[in-house]
């Protein structure tokens, strides 16, 4: 937490996650997988100026035809199927509905949409925590690379179960704060902590950096 208080106190409120509406957010955490949300973006203002805009309308339509709409995002014949998987299961078991579905109990909601065709554990986090409101921390590269570098690592297991209980043992059970952690530690990768050139002279955490003393030459704070 001490970790979060000094990324907040840094950049403040990220405002994730973009979206107009929460069908945007889940096309959005399918869509970014292996892609720059810049083209993301791109793909879902096509969905959106088709009036593409819900499950219901995602299941109707042909999945070539999606496709193209999707095609910015690159993988986009893929990230279609998966995008008609998911407004099918959603149409086919709630009726097209989500707030029935995100009623379920968070673990047994987690479980169901790993079971839905290119959905992953990090796609059905992001659509728990921004989509649904519920608290299940998002693991990405970002998220590993930046704690590895702190020295934070989970104990047993080096996999993304592992790395998600870690936080979710030490940081409260409050999604809004799952929301901004997450969204924190994006923009402190994209700001300072980079994967081949990371900017360690004025970094917030320097001072309990593993890597940043390190490279600084600075002394363990205390």
């Amino acid at each position: 937490m001490e970790i979060y208080g000094r990324l907040l106190d840094a950049y403040g409120p990220q405002g994730w996650w973009p979206g107009d509406s929460r069908f945007e957010m889940i096309a959005g955490a399918i869509l970014t997988q292996a892609a720059a949300w810049r083209n993301v973006d791109r793909a879902l203002a096509n969905l959106r100026a088709a009036g593409v805009d819900d499950c219901p309308a995602v299941d109707e339509m042909e999945v070539d035809a999606l496709a193209e709409l999707v095609r910015p995002s690159g993988y986009y014949n893929a990230k279609a199927r998966k995008l008609k998987a998911f407004a099918a299961h959603v149409c086919g078991v709630y009726g097209g509905n989500l707030d029935v579905m995100f009623a379920t109990e968070t673990r047994a909601l987690r479980d169901e949409l790993l079971g839905i065709h290119g959905i992953g554990p990090e796609t059905a986090d992001d659509i728990l925590v921004y989509a649904a409101g519920k608290p299940s921390f998002v693991i990405d590269a970002y998220t590993v690379r930046i704690m590895r570098r702190v020295g934070l690592t989970p104990e047993g297991r080096d996999n993304y179960d592992g790395w998600q209980a870690m936080f979710q043992a030490g940081v409260p059970e409050d999604v809004q704060v799952y929301n901004e952690y997450h969204a924190l530690l994006d923009r402190h990768h994209k700001e300072a902590c980079t994967k081949n050139a990371p900017q360690c002279g004025g970094c917030c955490l320097l001072d309990i950096c593993a890597m940043g003393r390190e490279v600084v030459g600075v002394s363990v704070a205390g």
